[in-house]
């Protein structure tokens, strides 16, 4: 392999795609460029920002992307077919840098029963996808999906035709998440030796975690030459999701005593990115998460909190603020002009549209000073996507709510909403004041959905923290995510109920992107 390539390990993130395919994860346009802006200044090398032929949509989003992101390559996945490859290099032309990423499956499960094609057929397809894509950029990457059940010979004979056609990165995807780090590590070595030109391209992993060792597997990959690491912020992505970018990352740097290479991400942009992934996407992070969740630098041990206090580096192995961690206060307060939090906004990377949205955002902003003593930076994001910017139109929206909740009595709410431009009113026992208020609502709106989900996580710390509430709706195969935050944690909840129903009231959230 070059040594320029050996020294750099190239980060490729695709939260915006892999990531997106978690159930009710996708995301509207303006909430992917605000995720695509905040990669950037994490100095993510290419942001995989959606499958363009998915649909108009996402080709549209990953167009808008490529016009808004300068110092990040944007990519757009398409399988080996002319339609998807042509969506994909339309969707990338804006882009300062732009790669089409282009697959096929490779496992003879795949081929045989998915694709009903022969070995010849699916090289065949492989090698005249890439030459397409070079039409429109020069920068080409070829998955062989499904590479952890291939046969080594067939992936040697189908990674040395498209090194002929003009690919420059092969990836080594194990996508069903089935491999162990030892074995993975010697499948990418062998491909290396084994591969003729292997040294003229830049070898990839993409790691799911089925199996709990997406980024062991993608680290062993590393080990033993790949220098591209497919990953998602939170470790976000379908079923058990993806190798997570930011154990990747600090793994790397943490052990440089083992690593021969090193990424371009600045890591304290982690945490603010973790955040704002979890803000968008409706899913939480777990207190124990590696990097990210909010007890990964806490000690609860006596014995740990000795050592701590007296060396740090005796029971930690990185530093928290290193991360992110401890740089995010916020002095804003009640006093706070309109100006001081519209600068605010923009170090956090939050661009609003025109001075409507950045009014109406100010004002929630007073009224929230006026609950909470101190604001914090995951505050405003809260605040900004709690349907400021979202493209659903409220259909629906809370007016009024009531709850009685009291030792030996059957809890109950009163709920009005307004709807379109008529004003309902409905009350309702449950199990609890959530419970009634969701049971209020839908003997409102009649929607019929399938509540998969209910999730309250604090925003920050303290009692006057605000609640963050992540409710799941299912109707007829569609599923979206509802996001709601308020210091009342009732409130909130109505609060995101009635945004699952506005969504899918307005249709913008798709199915699975690949459906």
């Amino acid at each position: 392999m070059q040594q320029h390539m050996q020294d750099k390990l190239i980060i490729f993130d695709t939260t915006l795609r892999d990531g997106e395919q978690s159930p009710g994860a996708a995301m509207t346009k303006e909430e992917k460029i605000r995720i695509a802006r905040q990669l950037e200044k994490l100095g993510v090398d290419v942001i995989e920002a959606g499958f363009a032929a998915a649909s108009p949509g996402d080709a549209d989003a990953i167009h808008a992307i490529a016009k808004t992101v300068k110092n990040s390559t944007v990519c757009s996945l398409a399988r080996a077919n002319e339609r998807d490859v042509r969506a994909a290099g339309e969707a990338i032309t804006p882009a300062k840098s732009g790669r089409i990423h282009t697959f096929i499956a490779t496992s003879p499960i795949h081929m045989e029963k998915k694709l009903r094609m022969t070995p010849d057929q699916v090289v065949e397809n492989a090698v005249e996808a890439v030459k397409l894509a070079l039409e429109y950029t020069d920068n080409v990457e070829f998955s062989a999906e499904d590479a952890v059940r291939s046969e080594m010979d067939f992936l040697v004979r189908i990674f040395d035709a498209v090194i002929q056609a003009g690919a420059k990165t092969l990836n080594v995807p194990d996508t069903v998440g089935y491999s162990i780090p030892v074995l993975w590590g010697e499948r990418i070595q062998q491909l290396i030796a084994r591969v003729p030109n292997s040294d003229k391209v830049i070898w990839s992993t993409h790691c799911h975690n089925d199996l709990g060792m997406a980024v062991a597997n993608s680290l062993a990959a590393v080990m033993n030459g790949a220098r591209q690491v497919e990953c998602t912020i939170n470790g976000l992505g379908e079923r058990a999701g993806n190798a997570s970018l930011e154990e990747v990352v600090m793994a790397v740097k943490t052990r440089r005593d083992v690593f021969s290479c090193d990424t371009r991400i600045d890591t304290t942009q982690i945490v603010p990115t973790s955040k704002l992934v979890s803000s968008i996407t409706g899913y939480p992070v777990q207190p124990n998460k590696a990097v990210v969740g909010a007890n990964a630098f806490s000690h609860e041990s006596g014995i740990h909190q000795d050592g701590v206090l007296k060396h740090r580096e005796t029971y930690e192995i990185m530093r928290a603020e290193d991360v992110g961690w401890g740089a995010n206060k916020l002095t804003l307060g009640k006093l706070s002009g309109r100006n001081a939090f519209k600068t605010r906004l923009q170090e956090l990377g939050i661009v609003l549209e025109s001075e409507e949205v950045l009014n109406a955002a100010f004002g929630k902003f007073k009224e929230l000073a006026d609950k909470k003593r101190e604001i914090f930076d995951e505050d405003l994001q809260a605040l900004v996507s709690d349907e400021i910017i979202s493209e659903a139109p409220e259909h629906y929206k809370l007016v009024y709510l009531q709850v009685k909740s009291e030792t030996g009595e059957t809890p109950h709410a009163k709920v009005t909403i307004l709807e379109s431009t008529k004003e309902r009113s409905a009350e309702a026992d449950g199990g609890g004041p959530v419970d009634a208020s969701f049971k209020a609502l839908e003997s409102m709106v009649q929607s019929g959905a399938e509540l998969l989900l209910y999730s309250v996580n604090n925003i920050t710390s303290g009692t006057d923290a605000q609640g963050e509430v992540t409710v799941r709706l299912s109707k007829e195969s569609r599923i979206v995510n509802g996001l709601g935050a308020d210091t009342d944690i009732v409130i909130a909840s109505a609060k995101a109920y009635i945004n699952a129903l506005n969504k899918l009231h307005s249709k913008l959230e798709r199915a699975h992107p690949q459906v």
